[in-house]
């Protein structure tokens, strides 16, 4: 059973909000619930992780009753904040899967594709907003992977996030890098818009 890091920078750096993909439910404050992934083991453990590149919040969220979504700009000069899973191949498709609003099943071509360097550091599963995953670098000899949108920040209008998201994400800030409510707020106000 192969490993990967499955790094997060936005609600999903919150273990509560991941484990409604590995477990299933409704995360808290949201109104759509997730069927959980083939294999519900939490993750190993977890790293905090410094991207390089630019978090931006575009488009609507049905999940937290409107309001932009985070996506990961890696060519945009800049740091976001982040959180590393240690999950399996397995996992990190099915997280993957239910981010599209599909149901893990077996046989996803992500878990191969996943296990193997990214030519270009990057692949392209689909056209939607969270099917193109980037190899952010590597820690412990595993890769760092996410997935954003197949456009820049630049390409698209930016959208402010609906509170429950955003309290969502301030409680992965909290778990994963031990900040204080004052450093949460700088950092969330320097990357929402308005």
């Amino acid at each position: 059973m192969s490993h990967v890091w499955y790094v997060s920078y936005g609600s999903n750096m919150s273990s509560t909000r991941l484990a409604c993909y590995l477990e299933g439910g409704r995360p808290p404050g949201g109104s759509r619930s997730h069927p959980g992934a083939r294999d519900a083991t939490p993750p190993r453990r977890s790293v905090p992780v410094d991207l390089p590149g630019t978090l931006y919040f575009a488009g609507e969220s049905p999940q937290w009753g409107g309001g932009g979504v985070a996506f990961y700009d890696h060519d945009t000069p800049g740091w976001t904040a982040a959180r590393g899973y240690l999950v399996t191949a397995e996992q990190f498709a099915d997280i993957a899967a239910q981010e599209m609003h599909r149901v893990p099943e077996d046989g996803d071509p992500l878990e191969q594709v996943v296990l193997e360097p990214l030519a270009g550091g990057r692949h392209t599963a689909g056209p939607g907003r969270y099917e193109t995953l980037v190899e952010v670098g590597r820690h412990e000899g595993l890769p760092l992977l996410t997935f954003t949108a197949p456009h820049g920040a630049e390409a698209v209008d930016h959208s402010h996030p609906a509170p429950p998201y955003l309290a969502t994400i301030a409680e992965g800030l909290r778990e994963s890098r031990l900040w204080d409510e004052d450093r949460i707020e700088a950092y969330v106000d320097a990357v929402t818009p308005g």
